[in-house]
């Protein structure tokens, strides 16, 4: 894309962000920061629309939670200058699992953990957003609700996804645009592996193609209309394809149940 076009949707995004919260009667917004790139983003982008003093992030950590993500989820706090607060749940998370093998006398499968840890997370930002009457963000990308790389009832907890209608690949270019207007992004947020860090070691390609790859795919499904045929005469494989098409199909039911994404332009 071009700066004009990134500076276009920069635009885009702030007057929708401005105009959502009008029209709800809300001055203020709440959102967990994790250390990734797709909520730092968010941060700095409600940040510019609604002024630092209406924005408050919180780090919910846990002991998958690196010190690379503390870091730069602070480091994004000070840069911006908006209301931080770092959080340990990891005790709650500790007293979920324990009340839960209680009730079924087995221990929790990996991905319940993992969505458990989203949730927990859900669960206290919709209370920080109770308490101090303000929006939620939900910091997902299009990428993600299109192939359902998310958690029900967690991370698409808000009332509100600012950068819902963005691919990855777009927010990576749009991080790199509003950082040369002035620096408001760690380097290391826009350089770093893609990772929801819900369990060891965990990387976002770990369950999908490389974005790069990924999103040329969605866009021709979803954005263009082509058929798998014609997505595999630009050279993708034909499994390949399939498998993204299917990650689309089974993902619908989340999509149905999340917040509004903010137009583009």
């Amino acid at each position: 894309m071009t700066n004009l076009q990134l500076a276009e949707i920069w635009s885009n995004l702030k007057q929708g962000l401005q105009d959502y919260c009008t029209q709800s009667g809300l001055k203020t917004v709440v959102l967990g920061l994790s250390g990734g790139l797709d909520s730092a983003i968010s941060a700095v982008l409600a940040a510019d629309a609604l002024g630092a003093e209406n924005v408050t992030a919180v780090m919910l950590k846990t002991q998958y939670t690196s010190d690379l993500s503390l870091q730069i989820a602070h480091e994004t706090a000070r840069l911006n200058g908006f209301k931080y607060q770092e959080l340990d749940m990891e005790p709650l998370i500790r007293q979920e699992k324990i009340w839960l093998q209680q009730a079924w006398k087995s221990e929790p499968k990996p991905i319940t953990s993992e969505n458990l840890q989203a949730r927990t997370r859900g669960l206290l930002l919709m209370a920080y957003a109770n308490q101090y009457n303000s929006l939620l963000l939900a910091c997902g990308n299009k990428s993600e609700a299109l192939t359902g790389y998310c958690t029900l009832y967690g991370d698409t907890c808000g009332g509100l996804m600012p950068i819902g209608n963005l691919y990855k690949t777009t927010i990576f270019e749009l991080a790199k645009w509003r950082n040369a207007q002035s620096l408001a992004l760690p380097d290391e947020v826009i350089k770093r592996a893609p990772s929801a860090e819900l369990s060891e070691n965990q990387k976002d390609e770990d369950s999908l193609p490389p974005y790069a790859v990924l999103d040329k795919i969605l866009a021709a499904l979803i954005d263009e209309h082509k058929t798998q045929e014609q997505i595999a005469a630009e050279g993708f494989a034909p499994e390949l394809i399939q498998r993204v098409k299917r990650l689309v199909e089974k993902s619908a039911f989340k999509r149905e149940q999340m917040a509004k994404a903010l137009d583009i332009g």
